[in-house]
């Protein structure tokens, strides 16, 4: 997609986007607030899951549980079927299943019923969102363009988990099925203006085959793995069971990793990871998520549980970092083609340490505005400029034909890295659980899980800063044409400089 230049970079014409360019993005963007809103949506729902359908604590646990499993499970296999069997094919038919899915979800009378279409939605989403964010990174000329519409699609992905937080407490209060109901009608919508404005995408011709091998291996141990790690706070993490099970872990990866380093056509090509900048983003989206969704779920519990805060009432309070999302997220594409990645990211990590550190002084009557709401803000802050900039790194310098690979990766760092610091949070609290369980000595049993996640944004941040050592001018690239038929974009190529 790129050649290099030695010559300086010319500044970037001003670029008029044309209405069939904004659909296009709009459609993209429906579809990732969607895979969002779903995440937040059936949190607050699941009380009353529980009391209509008679399910019991550890059968609810897989209503969440079933859709990290779809969708960390089969990023993967998403991303590569994007590239080689055409990325606006992928994500309609991707989006359709998600909707028929949604409305399953919310007539069903039946536990298992409910977690398989809770499943189905997982898995329909991790090929939406690897072929949505390809279709972006290939349809946008990487530089000023691809950067301002990965600030939009990134922040419709906050806005949705945000607002889903908000309407869960508010549609509960009627009936849990209108949260499963809602993403229903929107992905119908979705699915027919991407009928008419997505661009069309060719299959891949050159292809080596089909990497079969790899793809069962590779979907397999992501399966296994999301599955042992959601398992392992119950059975034990020292059980034989769980030992055996990472143990298995070990030995799939292992077999996929021989596999695509002898296959002509990988499922992954592991060359994409002897980049710097390329592993610093996953690195970077394991450790991002993984605290964020430990921080989320034990500020829940803190809020519902010790300070008898309602559902609604929880759901504001996250409010604030939601906003700022929105609200900010939008300019940091100008921001990146100034500073770069590295610099957002440390900034943005740097934050979010500030903000967890800050909520660690919370005790059983916090004053709101002095302690809780200034940690939202820290870290709203931190999600706008990190979210949007590692999808920026990921995919910058990436070949056309391997967006798709690329994307699926990116969104699998973020869903195991949920999926596994979710899980130690979760152990570390348990452990911590007294025997007396008086609000004081639970809310001391809190701490350990907070510190837990300090620490992981503190991982983050290191492994960002090694990123800023490496000073070098960087040369100008071409950049090739957009896919999508309007003057604005398809104009001459411009020569834009290359970010990490």
């Amino acid at each position: 997609m790129t050649s290099p230049l030695t010559i300086p970079a010319a500044p970037s014409p001003a670029v008029r986007w044309t209405p069939r360019l904004w659909g296009t993005l709009l459609v993209l963007c429906a579809a990732m607030f969607l895979d969002a809103l779903d995440v937040s949506m059936v949190g607050v729902a699941l009380p009353s899951i529980g009391t209509d359908l008679h399910l019991s604590t550890s059968t609810l646990q897989w209503i969440v549980s079933g859709y990290i499993l779809g969708y960390g499970g089969l990023l993967l296999l998403g991303g590569r079927t994007a590239d080689l069997l055409g990325r606006r094919q992928v994500f309609l038919v991707a989006l359709g299943v998600f909707a028929l899915a949604s409305l399953l979800g919310g007539l069903v009378d039946s536990g298992p019923l409910l977690i398989a279409s809770r499943f189905v939605k997982g898995l329909s989403a991790a090929f939406t969102a690897p072929a949505g964010l390809s279709i972006i990174t290939t349809t946008f000329p990487e530089g000023p363009l691809r950067n301002r519409a990965l600030s939009i699609y990134t922040t419709c992905a906050a806005t949705g988990f945000s607002m889903g937080l908000v309407l869960s407490g508010l549609l509960t209060e009627a009936s849990w099925r209108l949260t499963m109901l809602l993403p229903a009608p929107i992905a119908l919508l979705a699915l027919a203006a991407g009928l008419r404005l997505l661009p069309r995408s060719a299959r891949e011709e050159n292809h080596a085959g089909y990497d079969i091998p790899g793809a069962v291996l590779g979907t397999a141990s992501m399966l296994l793995l999301v599955f042992t790690v959601v398992q392992a706070p119950g059975a034990g993490w020292a059980s034989a069971r769980t030992l055996l099970s990472f143990l298995a872990v070990a030995v799939l990866l292992t077999a996929f990793v021989l596999v695509e380093r002898r296959s002509p056509g990988p499922l992954i090509r592991l060359g994409v990871l002897r980049s710097g900048g390329q592993v610093r983003a996953q690195l970077g989206a394991v450790a991002f998520f993984g605290s964020y969704v430990g921080f989320q779920f034990l500020t829940t519990l803190y809020m519902q549980s010790l300070l008898g805060w309602s559902a609604l009432h929880t759901a504001l309070a996250f409010l604030p970092a939601g906003a700022l999302v929105a609200v900010s997220s939008t300019k940091v594409g100008a921001i990146v083609d100034r500073f770069g990645t590295p610099r957002l990211i440390a900034a943005g990590f740097a934050l979010m340490v500030a903000g967890y550190a800050l909520f660690l002084r919370i005790d059983l009557d916090p004053v709101y505005a002095a302690v809780i709401l200034p940690s939202m803000l820290l870290i709203g802050a931190a999600c706008a400029l990190v979210f949007p900039s590692l999808n920026i790194q990921a995919t910058n310098g990436v070949e056309d034909h391997e967006q798709g690979m690329v994307s699926g990766l990116l969104n699998t760092s973020v869903q195991v890295g949920g999926a596994i610091f979710l899980a130690v949070v979760t152990a570390v609290v348990t452990a911590a659980a007294p025997a007396h369980a008086t609000a004081h000595a639970v809310l001391d049993s809190y701490r350990p899980g907070f510190m837990v996640v300090t620490g992981v944004a503190v991982a983050g941040l290191l492994i960002t800063l090694t990123g800023l050592r490496d000073r070098r001018p960087r040369p100008s690239v071409v950049v090739a044409r957009s896919t999508v038929e309007a003057a604005p974009v398809t104009a001459e190529t411009e020569r834009v400089p290359v970010r990490d």
